[in-house]
């Protein structure tokens, strides 16, 4: 316990005052190298030129077809969750995929848009066909990943009903194991691009 207290310390820098009042930990602390903060830590830049370039294109196409906000509603119907960690990367703040007017929301009757990851398993089979029943029409599906698109490894076995498209209709595909956040926000565009195109 000491030596994990001492570590922690040392790593958010403020390993002088915690010896002062845990003095049991100041032999680990000298051993460490204590991590500075300074003005010279570099985060990443979020002003990659795809990204923007998207991320307008995004927002325009969300302002003109859905007033401004979209809302997705994500539901893992049996992924490894790789692509639910490239889910989450929309919303740090790298992505900031709130800026361009989409956000994620719990209940599928709040919704615009299913975004379903992994290969549709057996038992989440019926979830699915009702989380899609009870999104408000006009609706758009996104199946994401290799699993989303074709059962990836998985396939069609008797634990897995495979892609996607086998259990509900789907619009798009955005294919990739995982596929990567800007690639998750081309696909969106395109899957809203498909809408504004069928008006």
């Amino acid at each position: 316990w000491v030596d994990l207290t001492a570590r922690r310390i040392a790593l958010i820098g403020n390993a002088a005052s915690a010896v002062q009042f845990v003095p049991q930990i100041a032999p680990q602390v000298a051993q460490l190298t204590v991590f500075q903060r300074s003005a010279n830590w570099l985060l990443p830049r979020n002003d990659e030129p795809a990204l923007q370039q998207v991320g307008e294109r995004l927002k325009a196409a969300v302002g003109e077809l859905f007033a401004g906000s979209l809302a997705i509603r994500a539901v893992d119907a049996g992924s490894c969750n790789g692509c639910e960690l490239e889910i989450h990367a929309l919303n740090n703040p790298y992505y900031g995929i709130e800026r361009f007017g989409v956000h994620f929301v719990a209940s599928p009757r709040h919704a615009d848009m299913l975004l379903v990851t992994g290969p549709v398993s057996r038992n989440m089979e019926a979830a699915l066909r009702r989380t899609y029943d009870a999104t408000p029409d006009p609706k758009l599906v996104i199946a994401m990943g290799e699993c989303g698109a074709n059962g990836g490894e998985f396939g069609v076995s008797y634990a897995s009903c495979g892609a996607v498209a086998n259990v509900i209709p789907v619009d798009a595909v955005v294919r990739g194991c995982p596929p990567a956040p800007l690639d998750l926000m081309r696909g969106i565009l395109e899957a809203i691009g498909q809408r504004a195109a069928a008006k």
